[in-house]
């Protein structure tokens, strides 16, 4: 796929992941794609997460934003750990945060606002210790391409 993204925005999402955290043992991750290849965001967020291998973090407390821009479709999805520990209402405040900048075509805004939102969190229930935090993700942007079509 190509990217919808300019260097300088790519490098903004990948600051807003570093400094989310910062002050936790929380990974963040973005994914992109042109389309959405199941009828359901949060379902493909969900084979995203799976693929990323962010089920594997050791406090369980990874998580996705997911876009596919062309479709125009988007979900965040967390790891038990931190599903477990937010208010109930936290992903739909966190996702209706994201589109609401999304509706103005402010994507990458409406990214690194979701993004501080789940730091927030992640600080509160899973704050950084020096003696034991490592980045166990890579903090870029992934991006998930179409399937070639077969003209054979």
């Amino acid at each position: 796929m190509t990217s919808p993204l300019t260097p300088a925005q790519d490098a903004a999402l990948v600051a807003a992941i570093k400094q989310a955290e910062v002050t936790t043992s929380g990974e963040i991750r973005v994914h992109l794609e042109d389309t959405c290849p199941t009828p359901e965001p949060l379902d493909r967020a969900a084979q995203v997460f799976g693929e990323l291998n962010m089920h594997k973090t050791a406090a369980r407390n990874g998580v996705l934003f997911y876009l596919a821009w062309q479709s125009r479709q988007f979900a965040v999805v967390g790891d038990s750990a931190i599903n477990a520990a937010v208010p109930d209402d936290f992903w739909e405040t966190t996702k209706e945060a994201v589109l609401e900048q999304f509706r103005h075509e402010n994507y990458v805004l409406g990214l690194e606002r979701g993004i501080k939102m789940v730091g927030e969190q992640l600080k509160r229930y899973f704050p950084y210790n020096a003696s034991t935090d490592q980045n166990e993700l890579d903090d870029s942007i992934s991006f998930g391409g179409q399937k070639p079509s077969s003209d054979a």
